[in-house]
């Protein structure tokens, strides 16, 4: 069956990025079957950024574009379906996607600063409700796009004044200086938002990791996958006391502060994703004061529940 059958509510999926194709064969063959129920495909090649850090010689800010990181929920849009980070199809109303343009975008769902668990609370629900209502859909780029981030965002920007909808672009802008990142870097934090992210302004879009994309964060934070839970002692007895976690590096640690009651009692799964924030490197290369902040979106209850850039 040739690909443009697969297009939904009028919409051609010829323009796709790759991964966005292999998302909609995915559920073309889950629909032949007469599978029902969530859909999850493969996990898309999305951009990931690496950490800045003040004063790092290596980043020419020069070459950036700034915009704020949002505390929300990532989202890739194919032209047919909203997905996560981790493939999972997003239980979205038909008047939020049937809103949104038949053009691949990434973004984040957000609701606000200071909001990320009501965010979480909404869109991880199975089923369309009205709580998607308060919900924008932050996009900050094209992945099907071949020009530079800067050819890109000025796509984007003309797409949305000819495309109305729940969706918004991402202010960016050149960063002029250091002291301008560091007044912008101070703003954002005071007003209870996350941090900046930068974008290389000629970079064209690519999965994975990489310096093209940078998040600056008034912490560093990283990932660990949960490979076991310890036991609480004295006011956890009987709870969960730490999470044993294994980072990316192989290295191995445990992650107690930062749960809450309600974690200890009922603990995330063994294989489940989290993000930490910690404070530097100990002498043995383990994060100093670790600290749980989140589960990633794919890694709760068997389902997507939190992604971040």
């Amino acid at each position: 069956m040739m690909l443009y059958c697969l297009c939904a509510r009028g919409r051609c999926c010829m323009s796709m990025p790759w991964w966005a194709k292999a998302c909609a064969v995915v559920a073309l063959v889950v629909a032949c079957a007469g599978g029902g129920g969530e859909v999850r495909a493969a996990a898309p090649d999305v951009a990931l950024a690496n950490v800045y850090r003040p004063g790092d010689a290596a980043v020419d800010l020069a070459e950036y574009w700034m915009s704020e990181k949002y505390d929300g929920v990532r989202a890739l849009w194919d032209g047919r379906q909203l997905r996560s980070r981790g493939g999972t199809a997003f239980a979205a109303p038909d008047w939020f996607v049937d809103g949104l343009p038949d053009v691949a975008m990434d973004g984040e769902l957000w609701l606000g600063r200071g909001r990320f668990e009501d965010t979480v609370s909404v869109v991880r629900r199975r089923r369309p409700h009205d709580g998607w209502r308060d919900v924008r859909y932050m996009v900050f780029d094209l992945p099907g796009h071949d020009g530079v981030f800067h050819e890109r965002y000025a796509a984007l920007t003309a797409l949305a004044a000819r495309h109305p909808g729940p969706w918004h672009v991402a202010p960016h802008e050149p960063v002029a200086s250091r002291a301008a990142l560091e007044r912008r870097f101070a703003d954002v934090v005071a007003g209870g938002g996350e941090g900046l992210m930068l974008r290389r302004a000629a970079s064209r879009h690519r999965g994975g990791r990489s310096d093209d994309l940078l998040k600056y964060k008034p912490f560093t934070d990283a990932e660990a996958v949960i490979i076991g839970h310890n036991p609480g002692a004295g006011k956890y007895e009987g709870q969960l006391g730490s999470l044993r976690v294994r980072a990316g590096d192989g290295t191995v640690f445990n992650v107690g502060s930062g749960l809450s009651d309600a974690q200890r009692r009922r603990p995330p799964p063994v294989g489940a994703t989290i993000t930490y924030k910690y404070q530097g490197l100990t002498g043995n290369g383990l994060p100093r004061f670790p600290v749980f902040l989140r589960l990633r979106f794919d890694a709760a209850d068997g389902g997507d529940v939190v992604a971040e850039p």
